[in-house]
C-alpha cells in the first residue's frame, strides 16, 4: 500500500490572487510587456485545444493569450510574470505533519497536486513545515500534463511508488478531483468525510484490511 496526498486544500493552505488576471497582467506590465485593453476576455478565453483531462500550463496559456492580441514579448517573460503572480503565502494545516507520518508507516508516499503554474509546488513546500524528502515522489498535473480527475495522473504516481493503482489511497479535500483515484481502483480518503486527524486511524484500518 502506498498513500498520496493532495497538496494545496489538503496538506498546506496557500493563498491565491483574488484577480488572477489582473495579477498576471501586472506582473506582465513589471516586466514590459504591453497588456491589451481586453485582457480579460483574453485572458478568460481557450486558446490551447488540449484533450479532455489535460493541463494547460498558464504560462502556455498567457502566451497563447498575448499572441492572440497581436502582443509581442520578451523571450520567457510571460512565464515570469506567471510565477510572480501565483507567489504564495503558505500555512501548513493542523494534523498534516501527523498524517504523513501514519502514511510513512505503511509505505512510500507521494504529493499529487493539480497546478497549473510552474515551480509553485516547490516554493510551496519550501514556505511549509514539509521538505522536498518527506516525499518519495512529487507528481503535478504541470509536469505529467493531467489534471486530477483523469486516471493518467494517478497511474503515474502508483508507477512513481512502484505499485499499481489499485494499491493506492489518495488524501484529498475535492471529491471530483481527488476522487478520480476510484476511477482506477484506488481508494480515496476525502476530507468532506474526514478530518485529517482522522487519516492516521483511517490508514491503519486499511491496512489491517489489506
Amino acid at each position: 500500500m502506498a498513500v498520496s496526498f493532495d497538496l494545496f486544500g489538503t496538506l498546506v493552505t496557500a493563498d491565491r490572487p483574488a484577480d488572477p488576471a489582473e495579477a498576471v497582467a501586472t506582473e506582465l506590465e513589471n516586466r514590459d510587456v504591453t497588456v491589451p485593453d481586453d485582457w480579460d476576455d483574453a485572458y478568460a478565453e481557450a486558446h490551447v485545444d488540449a484533450p479532455d483531462g489535460a493541463e494547460v500550463p498558464l504560462p502556455a496559456h498567457v502566451s497563447r493569450a498575448l499572441a492572440s492580441r497581436g502582443v509581442d514579448y520578451e523571450h520567457n517573460a510571460a512565464r515570469r510574470a506567471v510565477v510572480a503572480a501565483f507567489d504564495p503565502t503558505v500555512e501548513t494545516r493542523p494534523g498534516a505533519r501527523e498524517a504523513l507520518a501514519a502514511a510513512r508507516d505503511h509505505g512510500p508516499v507521494a504529493i499529487c497536486s493539480n497546478c497549473s503554474v510552474p515551480e509553485l509546488v516547490g516554493r510551496t513546500l519550501v514556505r511549509s513545515d514539509f521538505e522536498r524528502d518527506d516525499f518519495d515522489a512529487i507528481v503535478t498535473s504541470v509536469g505529467c500534463g493531467w489534471r486530477k480527475p483523469a486516471p493518467e495522473i494517478f497511474e503515474l504516481t502508483a508507477e512513481e511508488l512502484g505499485i499499481v493503482p489499485e494499491e493506492l489511497i489518495h488524501v484529498g479535500d475535492d471529491p471530483q478531483a481527488d476522487g478520480g483515484v476510484e476511477a482506477v481502483g484506488g481508494t480515496a480518503l476525502l476530507l468532506e468525510d474526514w478530518s485529517l486527524a482522522d487519516v492516521p486511524s483511517r490508514l491503519a484500518a486499511l491496512a489491517a484490511q489489506s
